[in-house]
This record gives C-alpha cells, sequence and structure tokens, in this order.
C-alpha cells in the first residue's frame, strides 16, 4: 500500500479553526483576536470552505454575518475547546493509494506545557458528528503536531530535533525510532532533520512553520537573522547553513529563499514574541502571510508572491495573535481534497 503525505499548496476542501472565547488564553484580548479570525475566515471562505469549533456557535455564527462573511462555505460544530491551535491538535491527512485517510494523532499542549484534554479529542468529536464523512479515521497512538512537519508530498519531510525529540512527546523513541514511525505512518521516505534554530517566546520547541517551510519547485523559504546583535543571530546562520547542506531526492540543493527579519515585538511584560513571516498558509488559489505592522511586510510579501506565483498573497494582520506566541499557520488546518461531504 503507498501511503502519502500531501504538500500543503496540493487542492484542499477547506480549513479547520477553533474560535477564540472567554474561556481561553485569550480574554483578556478577545475582541482582537476574533477580529483577526474574521479575517482569516472570509479569506479562506472566498476559495474553499471553512470548519470552526467553539463551545457556542451562534453568537460566532452572528459574528460572521455582521461582517459579511460567505456563511454559506463556513460549518459550525459545538465542542468545548482549550484553545485555538488547530494546526497543533486537528488531524493530519494522508493519501492510502490516492484515497484520502485522516489521522487523529495525540496533543498534549507541546510537550506538557498546557491543559490539552478537551482539545486532544476535537478530531474525534468532528468524526462522531460527521465532519469527515464517509472519510476513513484512525488513531496512530503517537504524539504529533500539524506545526512540527512539512512535507512536499513526494516523501520527503521537513522538522526539527528540538521538537519530534522532545523528552515529553515520544520519549520511547530516538531518532531513528521516529524517523521509522513516520515512514509507516505518514508513507515518508526521508527526512530532514535542522538541529540549530528558534525563535524566542515559542512555546513548541522549534516548530518548523514557524523557521523555514517547504514550497513548490524544490524550494525552502526560511527566516533569516541579519542583525549579529539580535539573540537569535547565531543559532538561525547555524540553521541556514544546515538548510545549505540539504539535498533533494534527486540529489540536487534546494533553492533557498531567505524571508525578511520583522522588528522584535514584545508583549505587555517585555517578553519577546515570536513574530514570523514564515508562518503563512497556502489555500486553494491563494496564500494567507501574516503582517506584524512592521516595515518589512511588504518586502515578504512580494517573496511570497515570487515562491506562489500562481496565488493571490493576502495579508492578514497577526499582531494580536502573537500575543499568546503562535501566529496564522498556527491558527488553521488544512483539509485535503477528498476528505469532507
Amino acid at each position: 500500500m503507498r501511503k502519502r503525505l500531501p504538500a500543503e499548496w496540493e487542492p484542499q476542501d477547506g480549513v479547520l479553526l477553533a474560535w477564540p472565547h472567554q474561556e481561553t488564553d485569550w480574554r483578556d484580548d478577545l475582541a482582537a483576536v476574533q477580529a483577526v479570525f474574521v479575517n482569516i475566515v472570509r479569506a479562506i471562505s472566498r476559495f474553499e470552505r471553512v470548519l470552526i469549533v467553539a463551545p457556542e456557535i451562534e453568537p460566532v455564527r452572528a459574528r460572521l454575518h455582521a461582517d459579511s462573511v460567505d456563511l454559506q462555505r463556513v460549518r459550525l460544530y459545538p465542542m468545548a475547546t482549550n484553545d485555538t491551535w488547530a494546526r497543533d491538535f486537528g488531524p493530519i491527512t494522508i493519501f492510502e493509494n490516492g484515497t484520502p485517510v485522516v489521522l487523529d494523532f495525540g496533543f498534549n499542549a507541546w510537550g506538557l506545557k498546557f491543559a490539552a484534554d478537551l482539545d486532544n479529542q476535537i478530531t474525534g468529536k468532528l468524526t462522531r458528528l460527521g465532519g469527515f464523512g464517509r472519510c476513513p479515521v484512525r488513531i496512530p497512538g503517537l504524539i504529533l503536531e500539524g506545526g512540527s512537519i512539512e512535507s512536499d508530498g513526494a516523501g520527503t519531510l521537513l522538522t526539527t530535533s528540538t521538537c519530534l525529540q522532545s523528552p515529553n512527546r515520544n520519549p520511547h523513541l530516538d531518532r531513528g525510532g521516529i524517523e521509522r514511525a513516520l515512514a509507516d505512518l505518514l508513507g515518508v521516505s526521508r527526512v530532514l532533520w535542522l538541529d540549530n534554530g528558534y525563535l524566542a517566546g515559542d512555546d513548541t520547541d522549534s516548530h518548523i512553520d514557524t523557521l523555514a517551510r517547504l514550497c513548490p519547485n524544490d524550494t525552502i523559504v526560511y527566516v533569516r537573522c541579519d542583525n549579529p546583535a539580535d539573540e537569535h543571530y547565531e543559532a538561525l546562520c547555524a540553521m541556514e547553513a544546515e538548510l545549505r547542506g540539504f539535498r533533494t531526492a534527486s540529489g540536487v540543493p534546494y533553492r533557498l529563499i531567505p524571508l525578511p527579519w520583522p522588528r522584535p515585538c514584545f508583549d505587555a511584560d517585555g517578553q519577546r514574541l515570536p513574530a514570523t513571516y514564515a508562518n503563512f498558509l497556502v489555500i486553494n488559489g491563494a496564500v494567507l502571510m501574516p503582517t506584524y505592522h512592521d516595515p518589512q511586510d511588504a518586502a515578504a510579501l512580494e517573496i511570497l508572491a515570487g515562491v506562489f506565483p500562481d496565488r493571490e498573497i493576502i495579508a492578514i494582520d497577526c499582531r494580536p495573535l502573537i500575543v499568546q506566541h503562535g501566529s496564522l499557520h498556527c491558527v488553521t488546518m488544512q483539509i485535503p481534497q477528498g476528505v469532507l461531504p
């Protein structure tokens, strides 16, 4: 049986989000972050469906209607949630001999850092509510977050050792064991490991989607710090050197495209926040890119337009999102074509 983990830029049925509410960590910034979610839903719904889970769906429906979102492309599912990071507790879809299969990996809030009892049940609850129609859903029995892996759709997976080898995720597996599990569950034929690179304020142990992204035509876009006085400079230079050493499946170097480095962002307590342009979302016909009220926003948009010339590049102001240490890609999970009924 041939298994394959699709690339994000392949055709999609929709995108999953978990609506921010009063019982999440967003309670002090609820108005600002809900406005960001409205913008995300509006942009995605122009191109494909949006699935939203929330403890109370009628206030969400009313809010989206008031903001002129096309509700014909929105599906709302009532369920309790801990937080909003759908990338990491949402379903990961593979194809088996061309047929989609939803995998419900375990989610323990990035190595037992926070409560995750409700979010860990979301894929299962969506299954029972008919959210995935007749698509098979399996529970692999492994902790794995969507933000920790990048796929080119052809057997190559890009990840970070800091995350996947975290002792609070799958302590029974060493690097070789993890690679064998990824091969068995996802059909991965090779894994590219980054041992360097991080963002201050990141709770995920260096998710790959904050640092480097696989893109079409053997391209990797990545964050580059060009300020030697910045705390990230040495680690990101070391990461860049690792990327230069990577080869495609055919043995040639990747086309490497650096993303700009935004100015440092801080919260009210002076803690640095993980602003990154790498946390973009690819959907049918468009790329949603996070912006941060920064002079480099325009340059990042131009770079992504060159990487995805056949898609509209849509800026989403994500300054409110990074207050809770994530960004646009972190709050979304794409559902590949053939899954949704």
